[in-house]
């Protein structure tokens, strides 16, 4: 399948996933999860590894180690005594939460390194740092089990959109100059010239690095929660911390009206959460960006 596509075709769902596939492969360093992920992932498969080992292997990284402990001891995970080992974090926070924000904290740093001019990535982060804090709060708040994943989650969501930048610049260069700023005609456009949606090949990517399905569908479906399949509430969080994040910390002085224009109530209908609920999250999560944009030494 080429590069662009006729806007008028029908595509299948199996043509989408070869478009997909064809480009992952085209960028085999980034569908590649890090090695060091690896390494957790297999020992999350063994019933006899336990905290030390798992410790030792993260510790071979020492900007990775400084990094996770500063984030496991932060604002975000609100801890009462102070957590100065990798080994007593993997035994507070759990080791398939600590895998995530392992991976986490290492796509950043990946991504961090790629030369991409056609986006301001200061911005860029700075947007994903709230989708993720607010995602955490807002999960938090609806009783979802381990919200740390929707850190994850929302941090990683636009993740596709950073391989199209470096993969495909010129398509993207154009649609961007189409698009005039609106994420709608983006995502449309997206659809018609390259077969599939950035929201769709950020999921397959992190499908490839062995993060949860769930989280994956949360990336996958953040643009259109309501059609994503399962009970799970993951993509309708990250959805509405998607758009808060960017009304809040892109523009500040929306209304209240302009924030109720931007999403489906059935939204927030599934979540289960009253408006008390979300401007607490965003209370509780926006503050925090900067000091978590440090920690993980973007923008």
């Amino acid at each position: 399948m080429g590069e662009l596509m006729d806007g008028a075709d029908v595509i299948t769902g199996e043509e989408r996933g070869r478009a997909i596939a064809e480009l992952l492969s085209e960028a085999r360093d980034l569908a590649s999860p890090p090695e060091v992920c690896v390494r957790l992932f297999e020992l999350m498969r063994s019933e006899t590894a336990g905290a030390k080992e798992i410790g030792e292997v993260i510790a071979l990284d020492p900007n990775l180690t400084a990094r996770l402990l500063e984030l496991v001891n932060s604002a975000y995970f609100g801890m009462a005594r102070r957590v100065d080992t990798v080994s007593r974090a993997v035994t507070i926070v759990g080791l398939r939460e600590l895998h995530q924000l392992v991976l986490a904290v290492q796509a950043v740093s990946v991504f961090s390194n790629i030369p991409i001019t056609l986006v301001d990535m200061r911005t860029f982060w700075r947007h994903s740092v709230a989708t993720a804090l607010l995602a955490k709060e807002l999960a938090r708040r609806a009783g979802v089990l381990h919200p740390e994943r929707l850190f994850v989650a929302g941090l990683l969501h636009d993740l596709g959109s950073l391989v199209l930048y470096r993969e495909r610049p010129e398509v993207m260069r154009e649609l961007l100059i189409a698009a005039d700023g609106d994420e709608a005609v983006m995502e449309r456009l997206e659809e018609e010239r390259l077969g599939f949606g950035h929201a769709e090949l950020g999921g397959a990517l992190l499908a490839c690095w062995n993060l949860p399905p769930e989280l994956c569908r949360a990336v996958t479906h953040h643009h259109r929660p309501l059609e994503a399949p399962g009970p799970g509430l993951e993509p309708a969080i990250v959805h509405l911390a998607d758009g808060y994040a960017n009304t809040r910390t892109d523009a500040p002085f929306c209304s209240d009206a302009d924030l109720n224009a931007l999403f489906d109530p059935r939204v927030a209908e599934r979540i289960g959460l009253g408006a008390d609920d979300v401007d607490a999250a965003i209370g509780a999560a926006l503050p925090e960006v900067e000091q978590t944009q440090r920690i993980l030494a973007i923008g």
